[in-house]
């Protein structure tokens, strides 16, 4: 028998419709937030990024791809990776859905990661992803994002990340056991696989010049991961204990 609080379908409809008054709180205030997003102020880019894409060579303004609008995943996929980062594979495995679709609403999506591109693509052919990939090695648009730290900033701590200054050196020997599972599953060692850090950036092009208008780090990524949206419904919630996730093609078959 379950341990769960039962009742009849009129008090689950009483409690239910308290709930409803909730979300929809949290609806509109969800919905101010995006305003407030929109409302911050434009920053113009005024250096020359770099990066590798299937068609060759391109600019930060090449890779809106002719639209105005363009939303960057920095997608943790360090030069030493011998995989993509599992917990950025979740979140991508939504991506390819949404991409058709936002092209056609004057939006590029597009992952961006410090990997030479031929990795990310072999990556991209086991996942079976068809979203636009680029490679920003060699350049300073990671860590110019927030999203990639030198290792000599690791070993003197102090690096910014989520807006927050740390004040320590990252030692590889103490970081907790879901990164090291995560770092495993990267086929990277663990100092080199904490050097790059999950976010998303977006940049608007008007007039000839690019702009970055947002960015967001850390759990303000929870809403681009499709699986916790669903297991936010679920009765058992997240019921997480650990890193329980794989990439799609390594899970056992049932």
């Amino acid at each position: 028998m379950t341990t769960h609080p039962t009742g009849t379908r009129e008090e689950w409809l009483q409690a239910r419709l308290a709930l409803l008054a909730a979300e929809k709180a949290l609806t509109r205030r969800g919905d101010e937030l995006a305003r407030q997003r929109q409302a911050l102020p434009w920053v113009r880019i005024e250096r020359d990024y770099r990066f590798e894409t299937e068609q060759g060579s391109a600019t930060l303004a090449d890779l809106f791809q002719g639209r105005s609008q363009l939303l960057v995943y920095h997608f943790m996929f360090g030069p030493d990776y011998t995989a993509g980062c599992p917990s950025c594979s979740a979140i991508a495995d939504g991506f390819d859905g949404s991409v058709v679709h936002l092209a056609h609403h004057d939006v590029t999506l597009m992952a961006v990661s410090r990997a030479p591109l031929a990795k990310l693509q072999a990556f991209r052919r086991r996942m079976g992803w068809r979203f636009p990939w680029a490679s920003s090695l060699g350049g300073d648009f990671n860590a110019d994002f927030g999203v990639s730290i030198t290792e000599e900033q690791q070993r003197a701590g102090g690096s910014e990340y989520n807006y927050r200054r740390g004040g320590h050196a990252i030692v590889a020997a103490e970081l907790p056991e879901p990164v090291l599972q995560n770092a495993a599953q990267a086929g990277a060692e663990a100092a080199a696989y904490v050097r790059e850090r999950p976010g998303m950036s977006v940049f608007a092009r008007e007039d000839g010049a690019v702009y970055h208008t947002y960015s967001a780090y850390a759990r303000g990524l929870d809403g681009l991961w499709p699986m916790f949206q669903w297991l936010d419904r679920a009765p058992a919630g997240r019921n997480e204990s650990g890193i329980w996730w794989r990439h799609h093609d390594r899970y056992d078959q049932p």
